[in-house]
Parts: structure tokens; sequence; C-alpha cells
């Protein structure tokens, strides 16, 4: 019996390590977006693929037994860098919108057309390697799908927030806008008002026009540069076997997804390790608890206005619980109640159970790490999808937000939304619940992205499980084509009837006159 046990071991574990070679091109400079794109091949790795991570920046600590590669893209971090200078986040910049959306699609295309053309991708191109897939987040850069044409591999989308408007439509997910809300749209509630859905169609059509009019062909010239045989970016927009999701339904509402979507939120987490010496002292020693306070890796605590960081100190000062600060520079007038940390373990802070509160920019990888612990939160979202995810933190009852562009913004503000979130236990309560939530699932996130990708290559692109809806265009899609010619047929007769009423009536007009007469 037990070598029965040991052959059945051995045979599942060759079943299970199918090694292929996948390559991840992720680009965007942003460190959230690099932790998330580091921490997806380095799991793949570890489970015995060979991978080949392009990314503006090396790879560290990569174990001996990984079959690993990292092609670093020399100056696209200087460039996002120079790119965020120009945004003043907490200086009251008057850019419009319009100028802003510019500025967001310019460094969006700089950084696919620096991609393209580095050095180390053509070189990569001529070296004629073969790939078993390619890994891409989709960010509007979908110029760079077209390595799963020049590399004749299957194409796997990442998305790093969840199925949304970009998402949705590279594999026919369906989006009805009726009950599920635009990233843009701003409401998060369960009901959508008449005026909510308005700006859900209004978002939505946004989308696709600026998508399909404006950013297709943009990437289309930058493509062509490189391979002139290649499809169109519209084609590779949806030629997608498998998209990877960085959500769950603990973080957000249920929503539709096609068979060939996998939700792996909170993949990126990694098990709680001991804190440092001070910090865990500082914790276990805080009698009324601990507040933990960060504005995250783009945005810096140091560059707040003088008056904005001297109200923030004054009413940290006046709690009795402890504060850990993320700050990037000493702070001499600190009270002594708060604790100044240039860099700090985030998710193990979070993870400590003295932790009360979680002070946040509201970062989407933040919201997932403060639903993980199940800590509630004050959202205080200053750009981006900040906003959005401070007002699903207040839909969904795990926390309040305060957004730093509030005219309300003051030091009686916020201290009147910290009372509410210290003294008022149903923060608490539901922030455990969305934990709750997280946690109960069938596997875990890294067991789901294994088992999803690995499913995908070893049924040749899985297109068993992709829905016919992604080939449609868009009017067919909409029924739009079947609207119009049931319109035009309703049209039609009635004009038919109407014709032959006026005939009938003509006739009996005739008639009625030959009998007077």
């Amino acid at each position: 019996m037990m070598l029965l046990k040991v052959i059945s071991l051995c045979l599942l574990l060759v079943y299970n390590v199918n090694s292929y070679k996948i390559l991840g091109v992720f680009p965007i400079a942003a460190v959230s977006h690099q932790i998330l794109a580091t921490k997806l091949m380095e799991t793949l790795a570890e489970a015995g693929h060979e991978v080949t991570l392009v990314s503006p920046y090396p790879v560290k600590n990569v174990a001996k037994h990984w079959k690993y590669r990292n092609i670093v893209l020399d100056g696209i971090a200087e460039e996002f860098e120079d790119f965020l200078k120009n945004f003043n986040f907490y200086g009251g910049d008057n850019t419009n919108p319009i100028t802003r959306i510019r500025q967001v699609f310019k460094m969006i295309t700089d950084m696919t057309n620096n991609t393209l053309s580095h050095p180390k991708m053509i070189e990569l191109v001529k070296s004629n390697e073969q790939f078993d897939a390619l890994i891409v987040e989709q960010f509007n850069q979908d110029g760079l799908k077209a390595y799963a044409s020049i590399f004749n591999c299957h194409q796997i989308i990442f998305s790093s927030t969840g199925p949304n408007s970009w998402i949705n439509p590279t594999v026919g997910n369906p989006q009805p806008v009726s009950n599920v809300p635009s990233s843009f749209s701003g409401n998060f509630s369960r009901e959508l008002s008449f005026w909510d859905r308005s700006k859900n169609l209004a978002s939505n059509l946004f989308e696709y026009f600026i998508m399909t009019f404006i950013l297709h062909p943009i990437q289309d010239s930058l493509v062509q540069q490189i391979c002139s045989d290649c499809p169109s970016v519209s084609e590779l927009h949806t030629n997608a076997s498998l998209v990877l999701l960085n959500s769950h339904t603990s973080i957000h509402h249920a929503v539709p997804l096609v068979p060939n979507m996998a939700e792996i939120g909170g993949y990126f987490i990694d098990p709680s390790k001991p804190l440092p010496k001070d910090l865990q002292e500082f914790m276990d020693n805080a009698k009324d608890g601990v507040i933990y306070f960060s504005m995250g890796s783009n945005l810096k605590s140091k560059d707040l206005p003088e008056a904005t960081k001297n109200g923030i100190i004054k009413v940290l000062g006046k709690l009795k619980q402890r504060v850990i600060w993320k700050f990037e520079e000493d702070l001499p007038n600190k009270p002594a109640n708060v604790l100044i940390q240039k860099w700090c373990p985030q998710a193990d802070i979070l993870a400590h159970p003295n932790v009360k509160l979680f002070i946040t920019h509201s970062g989407f990888l933040s919201t997932i790490e403060t639903i993980y612990h199940g800590v509630p939160v004050l959202a205080i979202p200053v750009f981006a999808d900040q906003f959005m995810n401070a007002k699903k933190a207040v839909a969904y009852g795990y926390g309040l937000k305060l957004a730093y562009n509030d005219p309300n913004f003051s030091e009686e503000a916020l201290s009147a939304l910290l009372d509410e979130l210290l003294t008022n236990p149903k923060y608490h309560e539901t922030a455990k619940f969305r934990s709750k939530l997280y946690h109960d699932r069938l596997a875990t996130p890294i067991e789901t992205l294994n088992y999803w990708v690995n499913y995908t290559l070893r049924y040749k692109g899985a297109k068993h499980l992709q829905v016919a809806g992604v080939q449609l265009p868009l009017h067919q899609y909409l029924l739009l084509d079947v609207v119009g010619f049931m319109v035009a047929g309703l049209v039609f007769s009635l004009w038919i009837v109407l014709v032959l009423f006026k005939r009938v009536r003509m006739i009996v007009k005739t008639g009625s006159k030959q009998k007077t007469q």
C-alpha cells in the first residue's frame, strides 16, 4: 500500500511539473506595477518554468535553482521619474483634465515605443528564440502584444486592478452598464441611479472611442516599425488566451467573468515575517493600539505642504494610540507618540494584532493588504485610482475618506474621522468580515495562478474557454444590427398599414359619394 502511494505521488508530481518558456514584458516603471510583475514571474519560476522578465529595474534575490533571466530596459525608469516630477501631486496643480489625459497617453505611448525600439528587445526578436507564452499588463500598451505574434506564442494578459472596461473587451467579458459600475463613474453601491447609469454609459462610450480611434492607431504605427506583417493592434487586443486578475470578490462587487478569466487578487502578499526589533517593541507595548500611516511609494509624506503637514502632526499628537508614520526624512517636531520610519514593512505591520487603523493614500495594493489583514482605513486619495479605491472602502463599510483636494480638508475634519473610526466598532468588524471573505477560497491566489497558466499552456491556449463574443464587432455584440432591422421592419409595417388605411378610407369615401348621387 505504501509503495502504491509513493508511485501515485511521483506520477502526480511528474504530471504537474510541466516546464514552459514564458516571456513577461512589464515596462511600467511605477513601483507598485513592478512589485506585481516581479512577484508574478518569480511565482512562475518557483513553479519550474523558464522565465524571462523584461522590466525597467534589475531583479534582486533570484534563487539559484530558478531558470530566470532579467532583461533590463535601461533609460525607461529615468524617463518615468522625469514624468513624475512634472506632476505636482500636493501642490494644487491647475492643469485641466484633458491635458492630464494627454500627458498620460503620451507617457504610455513613449513607454511602448521605448520598449519596442530598445536595442535589447530588437536583439531578442532577432535571436529567433522560442517562447510558449507572452505575459503583458493591460495598461493601454497593446502594441506590446505584437511579441505574441513575433514569437508565435500564446498571449496571457495581466490586469493589476481587476475586471474593467480596459480588460473586458480582450476576452469578450460582459460589462452591462446597468449594474456594473465603470472605474470612472464614481458610484460603487449595488444600486445605480438613473444619473449613475447615464454617467456609466458615457464613461464606457468615451473609453471605447478613445481606444478604438486614438490609442490603437497610435500603437499600430509603433508596431509597424518593428513588425510589418504583425496583425493590427485591434486584432492583438482580442487575442488573449487567459486573463489574470489582481482582484477578488472580497475587494469589489461580484461581476460577470468569462471562463478564461482567473482572479488571483493578493498573490503578491507574502506570509508575515518578524518585524525589526524597534518596531516590534514599539507595537507590542502600545496598550491603546497602533495607527499605521503611509502615503505609498510614488507619493511622499515629506512633500506635503508645511501647513498640511503641521496640521496632521497636531491631530496625531492628540491621539492616545501610537502612530507609525512612513516619512522619508527626519521630523524634528514630531509628537512623542509618533515613530518616524523612512521605510516600513507594510504588510508585516498590518499583520500585528495591535494595529487599529491604517491611514492610507488608498493605492490598490495597499487596499488589498488592508483587506487581507482586516484593518479599517482612513483613505486620503490624491490622484488616479486612489479616489476609486477610497470610494469602495466607504461603500463597503470598512473605512472613511477625506480626499486631499477636498475643500473641507482640515484638522477638525481629520480629527472627527479618526475619532469615528477608532470608537465605532462597525468599521473594524466589517474589515474583519472582508478579510474572512478574502481568505475563504478553494485555492490560494498562488495556486490559482499556477493552475491556470499551466492549464492554458497544456491545452495550447485553451480555445475551448474563449467565448464567441470576443470576435464580434461592437454593433453585433450589442445587437444594434438586429435592433436596427427590427425598428426598420416596424416602421415599414406601420407605413404599409398607414397606406392601406388611406386607401380603404378613400374607397369608403368614394362609395359614399356614389350612393348619395
